[in-house]
């Protein structure tokens, strides 16, 4: 029976260090399950992640069911790998809303009116109207959140979903990667543009060992055959290569 612990970290520009400090609470059993509360939107909403999986797996993936509060079909992939059983080989970590204020008030951005996808710092240039992209580079808590995250966890591969384009992108990933999603998922792959302050482009400018990549997902809400099909093609994208 996997083993649920209610441990609760808070994750701020300092407070990064307290994830390392968990160590020795983890739990021995090597296929765990946890829940992180990493921080609070703007409007003081919790942003919790799963870390599941081997906890102590050199391999780590990251999901991120929703960034666009108006497009937030992949919370349901999110949720659904959360409830399954952990995979074998991988940490994975589960972050099935970034952006929580945005999707309760169906707003592309956040509180702010801050598209979460232009704060990063790899290329941020100062965009307004939908595109806003803040007053500088990670000025949002919920873009600190996560950058934070991934400085600290550094993911092997990271998926981040949206909608509705319904394409598997392939602009600065691997290739190799996106295809295997691509192929999985019964989505076609197509390059989209390099937007600036994206989290996917900030994260394979920082880790070019790594992969990150966005996965336009369908309008609308996933039918129960195409989120277990798409839950299934993270699983088959995440494992471990074959050695």
């Amino acid at each position: 029976m996997r083993q649920r612990l209610g441990l609760v970290f808070l994750v701020g520009l300092a407070a990064v260090p307290c994830l390392t400090a968990s160590a020795s609470a983890r739990p021995t059993d090597p296929l765990a399950h946890r829940s992180v509360t990493l921080g609070h939107s703007v409007d003081g909403r919790p942003i919790t992640a799963v870390e599941t999986g081997d906890l102590d797996s050199p391999r780590k993936a990251l999901i991120v069911g929703c960034i666009h509060g108006n497009e937030c079909a992949g919370i349901a992939i999110a949720e659904q790998l959360a409830r399954s059983a952990p995979p074998a080989g991988v940490d994975l970590w589960i972050l099935p809303n970034l952006n929580p204020d945005g999707a309760a008030a169906e707003t592309r951005g956040n509180a702010h009116g801050v598209d979460l996808n232009r704060n990063f710092p790899w290329r941020w240039t100062p965009l307004s109207g939908i595109y806003n992209s803040g007053p500088h580079p990670l000025s949002e808590p919920e873009s600190r959140i996560a950058y934070r995250l991934i400085e600290r966890v550094r993911p092997a591969v990271s998926i981040w979903f949206h909608q509705h384009l319904k394409l598997v992108d392939d602009s600065s990933g691997s290739t190799d990667i996106e295809r295997r999603f691509a192929a999985a998922a019964r989505l076609r792959l197509a390059p989209l543009a390099q937007e600036p302050g994206s989290a996917v482009t900030w994260q394979n400018h920082t880790f070019p060992n790594a992969t990150a990549f966005v996965v336009e997902l369908p309008a609308g809400r996933l039918p129960g055959a195409t989120l277990s099909r798409l839950e299934r093609a993270v699983r088959i994208t995440i494992a471990p290569p074959l050695s």
